[in-house]
């Protein structure tokens, strides 16, 4: 797995190494773009109906914030939650990336 990983991070870097600026500013958008996708799959309530304590709960928060809709505060939130995981897994992923590129700078991973 560490061998998979490693030779991950060597092909990307070999790959930055010929990319323009722009290139890497559209990988990176591109890259944000996959994790908001994936987090919008698998980061999901366990189920969709509420029960009554829920709707309640839902009911009394969205009427506190003067939203008319409980719905349109459920999706809100559930999207800034999805938004808060793709930009946790974005960082987490830059930063690996940083580490990797400190311990490895010519990018052939102490080979």
């Amino acid at each position: 797995m560490a061998t998979l990983v490693h030779r991950l991070f060597e092909m990307a870097y070999k790959a930055r190494q010929r990319m323009s600026k722009a290139d890497r500013r559209a990988t990176k958008v591109v890259l944000f773009l996959g994790l908001f996708l994936l987090s919008f799959i698998f980061v999901r309530p366990l189920h969709d109906r509420w029960s009554e304590a829920e709707m309640r709960a839902w009911f009394n928060a969205s009427e506190a914030l003067g939203i008319r809709d409980p719905e349109d505060l459920y999706i809100a939130v559930w999207m800034t939650i999805e938004l808060i995981v793709a930009v946790l897994a974005y960082v987490a992923i830059m930063r690996l990336w940083r580490w990797y590129r400190s311990k490895h700078p010519t990018g052939t991973g102490g080979a």
